[in-house]
C-alpha cells in the first residue's frame, strides 16, 4: 500500500505546479483522496479533496480559485494538483492521502494512507 507524491520544486510567485500522486498496492479507486500541505513550524493543513468518483471536491479558502484537485482511475489511481498563481504562502511540503468512508472530510486523521510528500517552495 504506497502513495507517491511527486511535481514539486521551487518556483516564483504567480508561477504554477502540477503535483501527482501514484496510488499503488490496493484497491484506491473506491477512496476519497486529498492533498495537505505543512509548512515549516506550522501544523499540518487541508488544501482540497476529491470524492472516489472525482464528482465532489472540496478545497480550503486559501486555495479556492487557484488550486484544481483531479484524479484519474483508469488503471492505477492517479491523483492531481494543479496550482496556479502560486504565492509564497503556498510554501510548504504537500502530502496526498486516502481515507476509507465516504463523505468529505478536511481533517488529517480521518486520512488512513499517506504519501512521504513533495517540497514546494514559492519565492517573491
Amino acid at each position: 500500500v504506497q502513495l507517491q507524491a511527486s511535481g514539486g520544486g521551487s518556483v516564483q510567485a504567480g508561477d504554477s505546479l502540477r503535483l501527482s500522486c501514484a496510488a499503488s498496492g490496493r484497491t484506491f479507486s473506491s477512496l476519497s483522496m486529498a492533498w495537505f500541505r505543512q509548512a515549516p513550524g506550522k501544523e499540518r493543513e487541508f488544501v482540497g479533496s476529491i470524492s472516489w468518483n472525482g464528482i465532489a471536491t472540496n478545497y480550503a479558502d486559501s486555495v479556492k480559485g487557484r488550486f484544481t484537485i483531479s484524479r484519474d482511475n483508469a488503471e492505477n489511481t492517479l491523483l492531481y494538483l494543479q496550482m496556479n498563481s502560486l504565492k509564497p504562502d503556498d510554501t510548504a511540503v504537500y502530502y496526498c492521502a486516502a481515507r476509507r468512508g465516504s463523505g468529505y472530510s478536511p481533517r488529517p486523521y480521518e486520512y488512513h494512507y499517506w504519501g512521504q510528500g513533495t517540497e514546494v517552495t514559492v519565492s517573491s
